[in-house]
């Protein structure tokens, strides 16, 4: 995975007017709300999301840490 990686749309707004922001690595600024915001991977999960079962797509009926 690349650590270049660029967002595909903004997470306020959801708009696709994206451009780097002069705060560094990181840092995106969003034309269409005009807000800027810094995105950072914190790395994998180690036990990753277990069903608890039940069988339904409720978020409640996983376990685990959504990053």
């Amino acid at each position: 995975m690349s650590e270049r990686a660029a967002p595909y749309h903004c997470p306020y707004c959801g708009d696709e007017d994206l451009r780097p922001n002069e705060e560094g690595h990181g840092a995106w600024e969003c034309a269409a709300c005009n807000r800027a915001f810094r995105l950072k991977f914190l790395g994998l999960l180690a036990s990753g999301l277990r069903r608890t079962g039940g069988g339904g797509n409720r978020p409640d009926d996983f376990e685990g840490s959504a990053a």
